[in-house]
Order: C-alpha cells, then sequence, then structure tokens
C-alpha cells in the first residue's frame, strides 16, 4: 500500500532543507513545500506525531505549536 510519503516532492530532496538554522532557510523550506501535492497529508503526520523540530506540511515547529493551541481551544 503507498503511503503519502510515496508521492512526496521532499522524496528526493536533501533532508537538511527541511531543518533550516535561519531565515532564508526556512522561506526556502516553505517554499520547496508549497507546490507538494501530499503537504496536508505530511502536516497531519508531524502534528498526529509531535513532531517538534523543521518543516512538514509547509509549517515551522512555531506555526503548528499554535496550530496544535487553536485546536486544543476549539476543542
Amino acid at each position: 500500500m503507498d503511503s503519502w510519503v510515496d508521492y512526496a516532492r521532499c522524496r528526493s530532496a536533501d533532508p537538511e532543507l527541511f531543518f533550516p538554522i535561519g531565515p532564508d532557510e526556512l522561506a526556502a523550506a516553505k517554499t520547496f513545500c508549497r507546490r507538494c501535492h501530499v503537504r496536508q497529508a505530511c502536516l497531519d503526520f508531524a502534528l498526529d506525531t509531535g513532531q517538534r523540530h523543521g518543516v512538514w506540511g509547509g509549517l515551522d515547529q512555531d506555526e503548528r505549536r499554535r496550530l496544535r493551541r487553536r485546536a486544543r481551544r476549539a476543542a
């Protein structure tokens, strides 16, 4: 059975791209993610598994933390 990972645009990219060390690298990672067809599945994975570092589904760790807080407040 295929997984979203099999279709991820980042599959052949350097993983370090998604663990940026500065604003330029962060922007590059987010731009890369914007054109990925499985971006939502990637973000869901990161949220479901508690990924704390890196860019997942086009969001950095601070953006994912805010998203989780909003979801908890809405529940």
